[in-house]
């Protein structure tokens, strides 16, 4: 996490940094065809089963994507599923939009289809689990958090939608101490700003990778 102690300004102007990046970041995303969109997606999966961490992860906690300017992760949800056979968890937003809250539930199918095709959606146009699917992860319970945002640095920095949703789940998962779960970042190239760092707050978590079409980065 980011360190403590910041003054009222200072976070201020943090807020206000994040904003101008987002905005930067958010327009060069729409400049990107789908066709891009899916290739590139395909090389960061690629390069994300091959890692010995997703390899050794018997649970993986996985987004599903928006249907625009963000990564696709059907392909990964397939594998995950149907070859590798992960315990996947997924996202579950629910209908109180303002509380900003989420909870990964077990994505109880074999059948990676079944997300896209048969599960409600929220108001992003954005699969969730149905509500008889009750298994929700604890403390513990993810090897492997699989991590979307907005953009991401050198040193693990990640700027996120603005709403604190993954902030507040994995504090939620790793409190009382747990190490669980490794947090493993992912995005597209235009979502890379190098050393051009991410302006992060205190409760803001620094990822441990993060796997780019072309590279990959291990912050640990």
């Amino acid at each position: 996490m980011a360190s403590a102690g910041t003054s009222d300004d200072a976070l201020d102007d943090i807020r206000a940094q994040k904003k101008v990046l987002r905005k930067e970041i958010r327009a060069a995303m729409k400049t990107i065809s789908a066709e891009d969109i899916e290739i590139q997606s395909a090389m960061v999966w690629d390069r994300l089963v091959q890692m010995d961490q997703y390899k050794n992860a018997a649970s993986v906690g996985l987004f599903l994507s928006m249907p625009t300017n963000e990564i696709d992760t059907s392909l990964i949800l397939k594998k995950a599923i149907e070859r590798d056979d992960k315990t996947v968890y997924v996202p579950r937003v629910g209908l109180d939009f303002e509380k900003c809250d989420m909870d990964l539930i077990k994505a109880e199918t074999k059948d990676a289809d079944d997300v896209w095709d048969q599960w409600p959606r929220n108001k992003w146009n954005i699969p969730e689990p149905p509500a008889h699917f009750d298994c929700v992860a604890g403390p513990g319970d993810i090897d492997l958090l699989v991590v979307p945002g907005v953009c991401f640095d050198d040193r693990g920095g990640r700027l996120g939608q603005g709403k604190g949703y993954y902030d507040r789940f994995i504090a939620k998962m790793k409190a009382g101490g747990e190490t669980k779960p490794l947090l493993v970042a992912v995005g597209l190239a235009p979502q890379f700003v190098g050393d051009r760092h991410v302006p992060m707050h205190e409760h803001d978590f620094s990822m441990n990778m993060l796997v780019l079409p072309e590279s990959t980065h291990d912050f640990s």
